[in-house]
């Protein structure tokens, strides 16, 4: 399909909460296309939601598999529609940056173990256990879904928000 540019703050879309999806049809099949293309062409992102390519739907991707800190504990490539995080467990702090907010990234502090529960492309219902870094990971794509950053969820700019090396 496509890689779509990617909104960046302070776009007013990124704090929007967005639609959940009804039936899925072909439009929602491209958007996830064009979500995994815009996803690899980064070359090192590990997921996109729908609202930074300026779609307001709530459909996420996520693929830690190829990231260091993901290889050895991932489901591989997630096509999520309407996902909801039914349990959360545990804590774990990492530094976290985003495509929508370039120049930086941030100490988020996020649950080290939850449940999705999601519909996949074919309709299917879907519950997953993830732990690790593909927790922090889909955590902060569904925060994308409900037009938070994770600038939003920085305990101290002051001391906890690194401005990306260049």
């Amino acid at each position: 399909m496509a890689v779509r540019p990617i909104r960046t703050y302070p776009d007013p879309i990124l704090k929007q909460v967005a639609d959940p999806v009804g039936e899925i049809d072909e439009t929602i099949s491209e958007v996830i296309q064009d979500l995994v293309d815009t996803m690899v062409d980064s070359g090192h992102s590990v997921g996109v939601a729908a609202p930074q390519i300026g779609v307001l739907r709530r459909i996420v991707v996520v693929d830690v598999s190829k990231s260091k800190l993901g290889k050895e504990n991932n489901h591989g490539l997630l096509q999520m529609i309407n996902p909801i995080i039914i349990e959360k467990s545990g804590s774990k702090t990492m530094r976290e940056g985003c495509m929508s907010v370039p120049d930086y990234t941030g100490n988020v502090t996020r649950a080290e173990r939850i449940v999705v529960e999601f519909v996949n492309l074919s309709g299917q219902l879907r519950v997953i256990e993830a732990s690790g870094f593909e927790a922090v990971a889909v955590q902060h794509e569904l925060d994308h879904l409900d037009g938070l950053l994770f600038l939003d969820r920085v305990s101290s700019l002051k001391t906890d928000l690194y401005r990306r090396k260049k």
